[in-house]
């Protein structure tokens, strides 16, 4: 991990923040607590969430530019997001993460970095 590099430099740009939504999302679709939580077609969410995290990981600001201020959380309150959903999140970035290849310094950061919003999100008892 080069600490002078954004995130989404150090994971490889566009091409890697492609690979790793491909990744994450069979898992989370395989996941009993996420699965119910996502549209069959999920392409559409699979697209929004590559523009969203080439943003947060500080490339392109795609998502903004498509949508606006990303407002994450209140995208996510017509969803009932429990502490332990979150936490299955967390989980299936980690395997993803660590399906493509990024190495351990890199992803600990990364997970880090995401753990503040996921249990953010948290509007479920």
């Amino acid at each position: 991990m080069n600490p002078s590099l954004s995130i989404y430099d150090n994971l490889g740009g566009e091409k890697a923040i492609r690979q790793l939504v491909e990744a994450f999302y069979p898992k989370v679709q395989a996941n009993p607590l996420l699965g119910p939580l996502f549209p069959e077609d999920i392409r559409p969410v699979m697209e929004k969430q590559f523009m969203f995290l080439s943003q947060f990981f500080g490339g392109p600001s795609l998502f903004s530019d498509a949508f606006g201020h990303p407002m994450m959380r209140a995208r996510h309150l017509p969803f009932p997001v429990t502490r332990e959903r979150a936490e299955a999140w967390l989980a299936c970035m980690t395997e993803a993460l660590g399906e493509i290849g990024v190495d351990n310094e890199l992803k600990d950061f990364i997970i880090q970095r995401l753990s503040g919003p996921a249990f953010h999100f948290v509007n479920t008892p």
